[in-house]
């Protein structure tokens, strides 16, 4: 008997973005617990491009760390199909499956560090990370929600605590997680003061931010607005030593990925969790509530053909993306 295939993105090695390749492989099937998606949207994020290039979670793909993680190439984890984020409609259901049922709509962050095939046309996920789709949003709207909504959730609440009337500082605030931890931050009754690009400014005013900041017109965070409760820091750097600069005594600083995520924390009285997110299904269901009251929408900056997959990892790796990129199969 023929084994069935699909069209998926892979990357033989790592290497650049032209490295990609759109191939015929086996349609994966869903085990005990699992369901066959078949995919509508598929978001990138910037961790696949990192990955894609030997750095990001290429050392995790295939289980331990590799030595030296998170600096080691990864190069044993190739060949790979990048991709984490899918939103689509369940295929086939596996034993055991009592979340989901064939035709329903579903998304989710699958798998998230190990290995997930994200960019194909079927994608096999654990029921326990996936949520049924908003019926107010596109597919292409659901999967930005996924990867980057989780990270923000996580990081505001989950790690950072955030209560009602606190000061929330949200850099890189126009991009896919940023832009997210602004309305998640107004929805929880925070005062939200938002870093952006000048073009983004308005952008951010528009989601709610009480108070807007110019981050190529700012010296130092501390002498441009009041001391806060918490910082969201996905940028790192010099940006990492300024958000501690901002922070109350008592505050947090929530680091996300990046080259200088690990470092150790310059003040005592700050704390300082690195949060790495990990795949939550009950959290979507909050995030999908939190949408259904019109709350939070994903921005999707541009959809493009799962074929250009290369195109799109170019894009995201500038920096420059507001809110999401998403293939479509």
């Amino acid at each position: 008997m023929r084994t069935a295939s699909m069209a998926a993105v892979v990357a033989p090695e790592p290497g650049p973005p032209e490295v990609l390749e759109l191939r015929e492989v086996p349609r994966p099937v869903p085990g005990p617990g699992e369901v066959l998606i078949r995919t509508t949207a598929i978001g990138v994020n910037p961790v696949d491009a990192k990955t894609r290039a030997g750095g990001g979670a290429a050392g995790l793909l295939d289980g331990a760390p590799h030595p030296g993680h998170p600096d080691a190439d990864g190069a044993d984890a190739f060949p790979w199909i990048p991709g984490w984020d899918v939103a689509g409609v369940v295929e086939e259901a596996g034993w055991g499956v009592v979340r989901f049922a064939p035709g329903d709509r579903v998304f989710g962050m699958v798998g998230f560090p190990r290995r997930a095939d994200g960019y194909a046309e079927y994608v096999v996920a654990p029921q326990s990370q996936l949520s049924r789709s908003p019926r107010s949003l596109s597919d292409e709207e659901t999967v930005a929600l996924a990867l980057p909504g989780l990270t923000a959730w996580q990081a505001l609440v989950d790690a950072g605590g955030l209560e009602v009337n606190q000061r929330l500082l949200v850099l890189a605030a126009a991009g896919g997680v940023g832009h997210l931890a602004v309305q998640i931050g107004v929805d929880l009754g925070a005062e939200v003061i938002a870093v952006g690009s000048p073009g983004n400014l308005e952008f951010l005013r528009d989601l709610g931010a009480s108070e807007v900041l110019d981050r190529t017109a700012i010296d130092d965070l501390a002498s441009a607005t009041a001391p806060v409760d918490l910082v969201l820091d996905g940028v790192g750097g010099d940006a990492r030593a300024q958000a501690f600069a901002v922070a109350k005594p008592g505050g947090v600083v929530a680091t996300l990925p990046s080259n200088s995520w690990a470092g150790p924390a310059p003040r005592d009285d700050v704390r300082a969790p690195q949060v790495f997110v990990v795949p939550d299904g009950l959290e979507l269901q909050l995030l999908t509530g939190t949408v259904e009251r019109g709350m939070l929408k994903p921005h999707v900056a541009d959809v493009l053909p799962l074929a250009e997959a290369a195109e799109a990892h170019r894009r995201i790796a500038s920096g420059t993306v507001r809110g999401k990129l998403v293939l479509r199969p």
